[in-house]
């Protein structure tokens, strides 16, 4: 299960909602990016070791998942549960209204301050951190994935930047937090238009954030991450307006 993404979401379930609870796992992988469309899931074995349930729950999970629209399974030597899940593409103004509506009244701003929340926690925790030379180099190379990433693939790459940073914390936790907070806003952050300047100005705010926590500076990440997402609750309510 090498990608570090992927065993931070798909950590161990509880016992009483075994079957509920994997599918939400699976879902926040499918529905992050974590594991693209058209990508396959891990095998079932290392799947089911990952998740600590049986087998036989894990295929109730991944056939629901299925008639559902997010996976397509293939038999074969070659088969296996594949991603189908395409986030809508951004359609403007309605698309972003419903996102909020599908919400409920009041989520949207407890959404962002739990995002503000975990992320600020989790850059000023790494900056506190003595990185290897493996860790630094994986930032920086999520780092320029989302620089040098094609608009169709922005968004994801945006969240495995993002996402990163709690990882290498090493806290599970951590990182399961703020997973959920990103999907908390996922939804909405699909709906707006990927805008050039915006991108840009993400950039910007993306390298002083690494630069922060390279320099070992809790201080200076913290208030690197509370700009950028700060930048990104502004359009949001911009869009909403």
């Amino acid at each position: 299960m090498g990608e570090p993404q992927l065993v931070a979401l798909l950590r161990p379930v509880r016992a009483g909602n075994a079957f509920e609870e994997t599918v939400e796992r699976l879902l926040q992988a499918i529905k992050l990016g974590v594991v693209p469309s058209g990508d396959k899931l891990p095998p079932e074995r290392e799947l089911a070791v990952q998740l600590g349930i049986s087998r036989v729950t894990l295929r109730e999970a991944i056939r629901s998942l299925q008639e559902a629209g997010y996976l397509d399974v293939r038999r074969g030597r070659y088969g296996g549960a594949f991603v189908v899940y395409e986030p809508p593409l951004a359609g403007g103004h309605g698309d972003l209204r419903r996102a909020v509506n599908a919400m409920g009244p009041y989520e949207l701003e407890d959404a962002l301050i739990f995002r503000m929340a975990v992320e600020c926690g989790a850059a000023q925790v790494l900056a506190t951190s003595i990185l290897t030379d493996e860790q630094r180099a994986t930032l920086r190379r999520r780092l320029a994935d989302v620089n040098d990433a094609a608009p169709a693939d922005y968004r994801r790459l945006d969240t495995a930047f993002h996402l990163s940073i709690a990882e290498l914390t090493g806290s599970a936790l951590l990182a399961a937090a703020c997973a959920d907070a990103r999907l908390r806003v996922t939804d909405l952050l699909n709906a707006i238009p990927v805008l050039g300047p915006n991108i840009d100005h993400a950039a910007a705010q993306h390298a002083a954030i690494v630069a922060a926590i390279l320099a070992g500076n809790p201080e200076a990440a913290r208030r690197a991450v509370t700009e950028h997402l700060d930048g990104t609750a502004a359009l949001l309510r911009a869009f909403l307006a």
